[in-house]
């Protein structure tokens, strides 16, 4: 499956035990998203827009209120780096 750069960077991070924490607005809706590595660095490349596209794939998933991590199919997606292989 074709992904984005940021995209890949993320899920990267996620695959590595990150996750993304988010916000909420009165309404629901969520309006902030960071995502932290499993070290507690922010990574910068995760937007808005981005959270809602890896969401939108389902390669990002909550249980229960709690931040977001990968899923299997996010996984599958993630292409093998130096840090990792």
């Amino acid at each position: 499956m074709n992904i984005s750069k940021h995209e890949q960077r993320v899920l990267h991070v996620l695959a590595q035990g990150g996750a993304i924490h988010f916000e909420r607005m009165p309404n629901g809706k969520i309006n902030s998203v960071s995502c932290y590595t499993r070290q507690g660095h922010l990574l910068d490349d995760c937007t808005l827009s981005l959270f809602d596209r890896l969401k939108k794939r389902r390669f990002i998933k909550s249980k229960g209120g709690r931040p977001y991590r990968v899923t299997q199919q996010g996984l599958a997606c993630v292409r093998a780096q130096l840090d990792n292989r």
